[in-house]
């Protein structure tokens, strides 16, 4: 592999992982807490990207503003989804809880389909994002190092949100034993509907991203992103913040690798073995690459 390849190679993996990486922590924020397998996700990112479709094409606002509607109503969809759909049920069966995301997943995408369309809409993106720069020699659209730029910046900050302040150290504590942390006066509705807000919020920024390098949305277009963060918190750990990120960016590292290394004939098996290597994962370090806090004890 010569370097100009490499680079090529290497930015597109980072970026790459970067929006995986995003994807992989709004799951893990909700399971480290609820323990909840949030199949309603997808959802997230579908409500975001429908929104920058609606505004882009039907209003003259400008884009930042554009962007900021959307990723506010990622964080809307999800603050909805938790008081309404998930808060009433929190007292009863997890299984309860997993039959309502499902619920909620399908209800939603059969509205898309029905109040909008079932095909897909072109979301209009601004130009700039596809403007092509230069790093390190390699021409590469903008909104590669704005993804990986922005993530930098998320992640700080909800790093020193976890660390600095006290709703953060309450979500902790409450994400290492839920039961002593309520005992301890921290109140439960509060951290699980930062938890559920803060997933939102990066459903709406990588919506973005998504919007950018598909330029379409359609009802099932929630489905990709989930199933990703699926596999990356397989790979990186579902009970550590730090491992979804790693399992984000270890997930574009093989998937560009198959990409790259597999002949022509065989890239359509590349999923298959991105399965494959999942399975592997649960059979062989079930608790992923980053082990984080085990325990089982529902939420109510």
């Amino acid at each position: 592999m010569n370097l100009q390849i490499l680079t090529e190679f290497t930015i597109n993996t980072i970026s790459m992982g970067s929006l995986y990486a995003l994807i992989a922590l709004g799951l893990v924020f909700v399971f480290g807490i609820c323990q909840l397998v949030n199949f309603a996700y997808g959802e997230f990112f579908a409500v975001s990207a429908y929104t920058l479709y609606f505004l882009g094409t039907f209003t003259s606002l400008p884009w930042f503003m554009v962007f900021l509607l959307g990723i506010f109503a990622g964080v809307a969809i999800a603050f909805l989804c938790e008081v309404v759909a998930f808060r009433p049920f929190r007292d009863r069966s997890m299984d309860a809880l997993l039959v309502t995301s499902f619920a909620v997943s399908v209800i939603a995408q059969r509205v898309y389909q029905l109040s909008i369309s079932p095909r897909p809409k072109a979301v209009p993106i601004p130009d700039f994002m596809n403007r092509t720069v230069t790093i390190f020699g390699i021409g590469t659209p903008l909104r590669n190092p704005l993804i990986i730029a922005t993530t930098a910046v998320l992640l700080i900050a909800l790093t020193l949100l976890m660390k600095k302040t006290t709703l953060g150290i309450a979500m902790r504590g409450a994400s290492e034993n839920f039961t002593t942390a309520r005992l301890m006066g921290v109140p439960a509705n509060l951290v699980i509907l930062a938890a559920f807000i803060i997933s939102g919020l990066l459903a709406g920024v990588v919506a973005i991203f998504l919007s950018a390098r598909t330029g379409s949305v359609e009802p099932m277009a929630g489905a990709g992103p989930l199933l990703i963060g699926f596999i990356a918190v397989v790979i990186g750990g579902m009970h550590s913040l730090p491992g979804s990120v790693v399992g984000g960016f270890v997930y574009a590292g093989i998937s560009n690798v198959l990409s790259l290394t597999l002949p022509t004939t065989m890239l359509s098996f590349r999923d298959a073995i991105m399965f494959a290597i999942v399975i592997a994962f649960l059979v062989i370090k079930p608790e992923g690459m980053i082990r984080g806090n085990y325990h089982e004890e529902r939420v109510g």
